[in-house]
């Protein structure tokens, strides 16, 4: 067993980011991971997946993307590089390939048992990200052994899949670009539709992000007292990592999936061996998307005009509303050849290793700023964990200022049970 004042769990960028600014005060530290430096990124994603972010805003503690196309996004790999070049340049004690079978309470510290030894800590930051278990939805165990179900992580290009259609579940960014993949390698794809944040990749000129930026949207914080419940159920943003010279376009939503013949249906509502139900709320969810797009643009346009940068910026043209007609509620898979079932249903938390009393029912970690109830324990990255930006690469280095502020000086030591929500 090794003594050590802090164990950092997880070498993607939210614990890249803790152990930059632990390094830099001089705190004893490891960072453990079941695989590599950025595992998930390369484990985990599709083979064509860029960020959803431009490289400008590829930004950690002390580091920024400084290279050429700061407009583009990354690919997987590119991003794999960059954070391992920075895990080089902040001399990260990471410790590759063990994985964490249990962290408890032992004598006033935590036992952080894995499979590569244990370490004694005063502190552990618990930086596993917010992706957790992808989520399933209810009955659909009950697919006929024939049919493949599939979650979004272990979806890595068309030709992975046995020939046939597809059924895509969820229509945030990672359902709508794979769906979008597989119409496009001549797939037949169904997308079962749930809600979802309609956005354009540009507007007025500028890209999205610039202006999430720009109006504080990505700063914006939870209630004062712990985060607003509703905004941990927001669903995430319907985009892709698209630039102007896309010969795709640079949009991704329902009308460009409908114009390479993706067939859009209501939410999966019920399973029964190889036949499938949905919702008849097709109509309603894309209305309320849109609904919400339109709010945002008239924020951006508000931003314009109080900013005085009506002369900067381009024209306001908004994107058209999407139209559904009247979708099927049923669908036989086996009668219409449709043999994969993509879950982009999102992730859920996934904590089975934590024994310390802080995992709430739903599995998400209770915490305000990163800092739970239990002495010493703390945790990064997890989705809205203060900023709305928590779980991104930029967002990362605010949760570890928070985190690794409050375990050198104890910052938020006047924690109410009220303030952890």
């Amino acid at each position: 067993m090794t003594a050590i004042d802090t164990v950092v769990i997880g070498a993607g960028h939210s614990g890249l980011a803790v152990s930059h600014l632990l390094g830099k005060v001089g705190r004893d530290h490891v960072v453990l991971d079941r695989g590599r430096v950025a595992e998930s990124w390369r484990s985990e994603r599709w083979d064509s997946l860029r960020l959803l972010t431009p490289r400008w805003m590829t930004r950690l503690p002390c580091s920024q993307y400084a290279g050429a196309d700061q407009e583009g996004f990354m690919g997987v790999r590119e991003l794999v590089d960059h954070l391992e070049g920075y895990a080089a340049a902040s001399c990260a004690p990471v410790v590759s390939g063990v994985e964490v079978l249990e962290v408890s309470q032992c004598r006033g510290r935590y036992l952080v048992t894995t499979t590569g030894g244990s370490w004694l800590a005063q502190n552990v930051v618990v930086a596993t990200g917010a992706t957790g278990r992808p989520h399933r939805p209810e009955g659909i165990d009950r697919l006929d052994d024939g049919i493949r179900i599939m979650s979004s992580s272990q979806y890595r290009n068309p030709g992975q899949l046995a020939p046939g259609g597809v059924l895509v579940v969820g229509a945030s960014a990672s359902g709508a670009q794979i769906a979008d993949e597989l119409a496009r390698a001549g797939r037949r794809v169904v997308m079962a539709v749930g809600s979802h944040n309609r956005v354009p990749r540009r507007y007025r000129g500028m890209d999205l992000f610039w202006w999430l930026e720009q109006t504080g949207r990505l700063a914006r914080l939870g209630e004062a007292r712990g985060i607003n419940p509703e905004a941990r159920r927001e669903p995430s943003l319907q985009v892709a990592g698209r630039e102007p010279n896309d010969h795709r376009g640079t949009d991704m939503d329902l009308n460009v999936l409908q114009s390479l013949g993706v067939e859009l249906v209501g939410r999966l509502d019920g399973v029964h061996r190889h036949r499938v139900d949905f919702r008849h709320d097709l109509a309603r969810t894309t209305s309320e998307a849109d609904a919400r797009l339109n709010r945002f643009l008239d924020e951006i346009d508000a931003f314009v005009d109080a900013s005085h940068l009506t002369g900067e910026v381009e024209e306001a043209i908004r994107p058209h509303p999407v139209f559904v007609g009247r979708p099927r509620g049923r669908l036989n898979l086996r009668a219409e050849g449709i043999g994969t079932v993509l879950l982009a249903t999102g992730f859920r938390p996934h904590h089975p290793w934590l024994k310390v009393p802080v995992v709430a029912p739903d599995g998400r970690i209770r915490q305000y700023r990163g800092v739970t109830l239990a002495p010493g324990l703390y945790t990064v990255g997890q989705w809205f964990q203060h900023r709305r930006d928590s779980t991104f690469i930029d967002g990362a280095r605010f949760g570890a200022e928070d985190v690794v502020s409050h375990l050198c000086t104890g910052e938020f030591a006047a924690l109410e049970r009220a303030d952890v929500s």
